[in-house]
């Protein structure tokens, strides 16, 4: 996942943030593994507990418990916690286009996103491929540029296909989760 669930404004802040509001530890437990639950129960009740002795110390319990829930969430996914990261560091076209999809259930926004940039990236690394061919016999040197784009462009098409077909929860080991 790009910076996203370690950053403030990712989902799994947005979660901590309502079961702080709402007083719901159980809203922010589906974003960390069963393992994590228990330390994240007791971060939750020291948290609220700090909560009710003023502004700055809500503040300090609520960035520790924010950091507390990410770094077992990134745990989950076999994933270093390299700290909590600050709102708004863009995480690209694509990730604001998937939360639009499922917040309005329209999908072919992100649809034709996808099939675009696919799209454009084949043709640009096979018109690369294909305008090296003619070297494929020439001297060493550039014989060996062709194969490397040959192949490269054959590996990326292979990988390319492995993680459009790939379950992206279970293939990067995130907390366990099969759908």
């Amino acid at each position: 996942m790009p910076p996203h669930c370690d950053s403030k404004d990712g989902p799994v802040v947005k979660a901590a943030a309502r079961a702080l509001a709402a007083d719901s530890v159980e809203l922010v437990l589906p974003y960390v593994p069963a393992e994590s639950e228990r330390e994240v129960r007791e971060a939750f009740g020291k948290t609220m507990a700090a909560r009710g002795s003023g502004a700055a110390a809500a503040e300090v319990a609520d960035e520790w418990f924010f950091e507390t829930v990410v770094r077992l969430h990134r745990a989950g996914e076999g994933a270093a916690f390299t700290g909590l990261k600050p709102a708004g560091l863009g995480h690209g076209e694509v990730v604001p286009v998937a939360e639009r999809a499922i917040e309005t259930g329209e999908i072919d926004e992100l649809v034709e996103l996808l099939t675009a940039a696919l799209e454009a990236e084949t043709r640009t690394k096979f018109d690369r491929v294909t305008h090296l061919k003619a070297r494929e016999n020439g001297p060493v040197a550039e014989a060996r540029e062709y194969v490397e784009a040959m192949l490269g462009f054959q590996v990326w098409a292979h990988k390319t296909h492995q993680c459009i077909t790939s379950d992206p929860l279970h293939d990067h080991g995130a907390m366990g989760h099969r759908e």
